[in-house]
C-alpha cells in the first residue's frame, strides 16, 4: 500500500472514530497517538535502522540467534547474613536451575567499611551478605567451582578489592584468572547521581575503573570490567529515555578515561557491559532496550572509530524493577515481575534477574526467590517469546516507540556533552536534577490519582493482612561476624599485613601505576576491605556529595 493511500485510510479511521473515542475520558500517560501506521516509522535510514539480529546497528539483538541458540543467563541477585548462609541460598539456586549468581552484599561493604567499625553498627549482613576479607570470599563460594559458574558481583566503589578477592579465591580453587566468567558492577558515576554508595571523588574513583580495565584485558580476558548501571538512575525516578541517555553518556566518560590512559578502545570495548531496569510498561520497555544498542553502536563507530563488531554491541543484563514492587497486596508483584520478565526477553537482555514478590517488605524467602526464579523459566520454556528472534520487530508502534526513545536519548547527551561530559554534567547537579524532577512528576501523578497502581491508590483491600513469613536476618549476626574478624587477624601474618597496605599507599601516590596487583597482594595476606579502602582513603580523600537547591 502507498504511503498516499495509507493516509487517505488513516483519515478515514479517525472521522469514524473521532465520535466514539470523544464519549471515553482521556487516560493520562498514554502515547499522544492511538493508532500508529507505517507513516510513523517512516524514515529514510529505516531499513538500515532495523536491519538483521546480529548485524550493525544491532537494533534487532547483538546475536543473529538470539534465544534459538540459547537463552539468556538467569541470575537472582542473592546476599544476606554471612557468608556461610548466602553460600547455602547461592547452591539451592544452582540446584534449581539458576545458569549465574549475582552478589548481593552488606551497605558497610558496598562503602568500604569492615563490620567491625562503628559505622557499620546494626547494618552488618541486613540487605547483602557481610565480605570482610578473602576468608568470607572463600566461604561464600565453598563448593563453587568458579570455572563452571558465572558471577555477576554488585560493587562499586571497592569493586577493586571484591574482584581481587574472587580472584584469589579461584587461585586457591586451581582455577586460572584467565578463564574466570562474570561481571562486577564498577560504575561509580551513577553512585553519585542515583544511588549513593561512593568512597572515593570522581577521579581516583575513574583511575581505579581504568586500572580494573586494563589489568582485566590482560590477566581476565572473559570477565566483564563493568556494568554501566541505568538500573539505578531508573530506580531514582528517571523516564525510560533518560535511563539509557544518561547511562550512555556514563559509558562514554569511561571510555574517554580509558582512552586517556593509553588504553585502545578495542582493547576493553568489548567487554564494557550494561545493566538496565525492566519496568512495567512492556511496550516502552522493549523499545528502550533496542533503542540502547542502536545508540551505543554508533557512539562506539562513530565517536571512538572502534573496528571489532564486538566492540560496538551494547550486552546488558537486566534486572525487573523493584520501584514497582508494592507493600500493599505483595502477590500482584508476581504478576508485574511476569511483565517485566516478558519485556526484558522481547527486548534481547542477555542476563536477567527477577525481584521477589516480599522485596518491597524484607528480604526475599527462598520460597519468594523459587516463584522469581520459575518466572523466567516459565518464559523461556512455556510462553514462545524466546522461540523467534526480535519477536516486535515491525510493530508500527514499538518501531516509532524506538526512534522517540532514541531521540529523546541523543537529546540528553548532546546536553551532557555541552557541559564537559557525564563528570561534569554530575559536578554541577545537572543529572541528578532531571531525575530528581521526574521521580517527583510521578509521585504526583501517583498521589493524584492521574496513574493508577493497583493496590496502592486504587483497588485497595480492606483490612489486609501483611505476610506473615517474612525473613529476618538475626540480630546476632553483627556480633559473629565481628567475631570472626577478630579471629581472622589474630591468626594472620600482620607484619606481611602492613608492609603490603604500605605498598599500597606508595602505588595509590603514584598516579601512573596500576593499583590491582597491588591490591590483589593486599588481599591475599587477608588484609581486611576496611584496612585496604582506607589505605585510598587516606590518599585520595572521600567524595561530598552535590546538594541541589
Amino acid at each position: 500500500m502507498s504511503n498516499e493511500k495509507i493516509q487517505a485510510e488513516l483519515e478515514k479511521y479517525k472521522a469514524s472514530v473521532e465520535k466514539a473515542i470523544a464519549r471515553f475520558p482521556e487516560r493520562p500517560h498514554l502515547p499522544e497517538q492511538r493508532l500508529y501506521t507505517p507513516l510513523d516509522i517512516k524514515d529514510e535510514d529505516y531499513a538500515e535502522e532495523l536491519s538483521f539480529p546480529g548485524v550493525y546497528p544491532y537494533t534487532r539483538g547483538v546475536q543473529p540467534t538470539m534465544y534459538r541458540g540459547r537463552f539468556w543467563t538467569m541470575r537472582m541477585y542473592a546476599g544476606f547474613s554471612t557468608a556461610e548462609e548466602s553460600n547455602k541460598r547461592y547452591r539451592m539456586l544452582i540446584e534449581n536451575g539458576a545458569t549465574g549468581l549475582s552478589c548481593a552484599f552488606d551497605l558497610p561493604t558496598q562503602i568500604g567499611y569492615d563490620s567491625t567499625d562503628p559505622i557499620a553498627e546494626g547494618e552488618v549482613g541486613k540487605v547483602g551478605v557481610a565480605i570482610d576479607s578473602l576468608a568470607d570470599m572463600e566461604t561464600l563460594f565453598d563448593k563453587i567451582d568458579l570455572g563452571k559458574v558465572s558471577t555477576s558481583m554488585t560493587i562499586n566503589a571497592p569493586a577493586s578489592v571484591l574482584l581481587a578477592m574472587y580472584i584469589a579465591v579461584a587461585e586457591k580453587q586451581g582455577v586460572p584468572a584467565d578463564q574466570l566468567r562474570g561481571t562486577i558492577q564498577n560504575d561509580i558515576l551513577k553512585e553519585y547521581s542515583a544511588r549513593g554508595t561512593y568512597i572515593f571523588p570522581p577521579r581516583p574513583s575513574m583511575r581505579l575503573i581504568t586500572n580494573i580495565f586494563e589489568y582485566c584485558s590482560k590477566y581476565v580476558p572473559k570477565w566483564n570490567t563493568i556494568s554501566i548501571s541505568g538500573y539505578h538512575i531508573r530506580e531514582a525516578g528517571s523516564t525510560a529515555a533518560q535511563e539509557i541517555a544518561f547511562t550512555i553518556a556514563d559509558g562514554i566518560a569511561y571510555c574517554e578515561a580509558a582512552l586517556k590512559a593509553g588504553l585502545h578502545i578495542d582493547d576493553f570495548a568489548g567487554r564494557l557491559s550494561f545493566f538496565w531496569n525492566a519496568h512495567n510498561n512492556v511496550l516502552e520497555e522493549v523499545a528502550k532496550f533496542r533503542a540502547s544498542r542502536r545508540i551505543w553502536a554508533k557512539v562506539m563507530k562513530e565517536r571512538f572509530h572502534a573496528q571489532k563488531d564486538k566492540s560496538m554491541k551494547l550486552r546488558f543484563h537486566t534486572q525487573t524493577a523493584g520501584s514497582m514492587l508494592t507493600a500493599q497486596q505483595p502477590n500482584n508483584n508476581i504478576v508485574r515481575v511476569a511483565l517485566q520478565t516478558a519485556a526484558a526477553v522481547m527486548g534481547g537482555t542477555q542476563s536477567l534477574h527477577t525481584n521477589s514478590r516480599d522485596e518491597a517488605l524484607a528480604l526475599p524467602t527462598q520460597e519468594s526467590v523459587t516463584i522469581a526464579l520459575r518466572t523466567q523459566q516459565i518464559v523461556a520454556y512455556e510462553s514462545g517469546l524466546a522461540d523467534v528472534i526480535d519477536p516486535l520487530a515491525g510493530s508500527y508502534y514499538v518501531e516509532a516507540m524506538t526512534n522517540k526513545i532514541e531521540a529523546e536519548a541523543w537529546d540528553y547527551i548532546k546536553k551532557i556533552d555541552e557541559m564537559g561530559g557525564a563528570v561534569a554534567a554530575i559536578e554541577k547537579g545537572y543529572i541528578q536534577k532531571e531525575i530528581q524532577d521526574s521521580a517527583y512528576k510521578w509521585q504526583m501523578d501517583v498521589e493524584s490519582g492521574a496513574r493508577t497502581i493497583v493496590g496502592v491508590n486504587k483497588f485497595q483491600m480492606e483490612n489486609e493482612e501483611p505476610p506473615k513469613d517474612l525473613l529476618k536476618v538475626d540480630e546476632a549476626v553483627g556480633e559473629r561476624q565481628k567475631a570472626k574478624v577478630e579471629a581472622m587477624k589474630a591468626k594472620r601474618d600482620n607484619e606481611a599485613v602492613k608492609a603490603a597496605l604500605a605498598d599500597l599507599k606508595a602505588a595509590c601516590e603514584d598516579e601512573h601505576e596500576n593499583l590491582m596487583p597491588h591490591i590483589l597482594a593486599a588481599v591475599k595476606t587477608y588484609a581486611t576491605l576496611g584496612e585496604i579502602c582506607n589505605v585510598m582513603r587516606e590518599v585520595f580523600g572521600e567524595y561530598e556529595a552535590h546538594v541541589s537547591l
